[in-house]
């Protein structure tokens, strides 16, 4: 059953009158909090417009927030619920952009200082990674929700592309075998391809789905790679 509040939070973010309220300062591209009303209600939101996104050699100009919406797709298509609500919006204060669901959590408790408790549930993390072919996973961008504790996982502009691309702090599981839990999620939606389609290009979805299958027929957690950069840079 769907969780009424969850229902009206999608639609706030969809459809709800943004006011800017802030900007958060670290990163390379333009990041804001804002405040998102529907229906006499308020909530905080991450709004990325596209046109504040820094250029890359490797990655189609302004296509960032797409990826991001791409990634919230992927990471619900497959039941794993790390990726906080992501949609697009074109009438953001600055224009296109993502605007993705606000979690408080607590800055200071990031993967380097993780308990090794809370490191072992990191798991479907790094298949969600590796399947997305995340290029820039830092330690601050998976936390625990303040309360709940549900694990989540943010900033995935940098994804999905055709080539190798994945740079991640989470090796920590290397050469080990992926449960058949997890592997089992790979079985990919037929309607997952047709969802992605106004985000990623038809190559994009192609090798997504690739990676699908290579991963279900290894079966294991692939080692830090020596013979190219595997890791982001800054690491948090």
């Amino acid at each position: 059953m769907t969780n009424p509040d969850q229902t009206q939070l999608t639609s706030a973010l969809q459809h709800g009158d943004l006011e800017l309220k802030g900007q958060f300062m670290l990163g390379s591209n333009y990041t804001f909090l804002v405040e998102v009303t529907y229906e006499e209600k308020t909530y905080p939101a991450v709004y990325k417009p596209s046109r504040g996104e820094q250029p890359l050699w490797d990655f189609p100009e302004q296509s960032l927030a797409q990826r991001e919406v791409a990634a919230y797709l992927v990471s619900e298509s497959l039941g794993l619920h790390i990726v906080p609500f992501t949609a697009l919006r074109e009438d953001g204060p600055y224009g296109a952009g993502s605007i993705q669901q606000f979690i408080e959590y607590d800055p200071d408790y990031h993967y380097f200082n993780f308990s090794e408790d809370d490191k072992q549930l990191l798991k479907p993390v790094v298949l969600f990674d590796l399947l997305i072919n995340n290029a820039d996973r830092k330690g601050g961008h998976v936390f625990f929700e303040n309360d709940t504790r549900k694990l989540y996982a943010i900033d995935h502009g940098i994804c999905f592309h055709e080539d190798d691309k994945l740079r991640t702090v989470l090796w920590d599981f290397g050469g080990q075998k992926i449960s058949d839990d997890l592997l089992s999620r790979l079985s990919l939606d037929v309607d997952l391809p047709r969802q992605l389609e106004p985000y990623l290009t038809p190559n994009e979805i192609s090798a997504l789905c690739s990676r699908a299958d290579s991963i279900r027929q290894r079966g294991i957690f692939p080692s830090q790679p020596r013979d190219r950069r595997a890791m982001p840079w800054p690491p948090l």
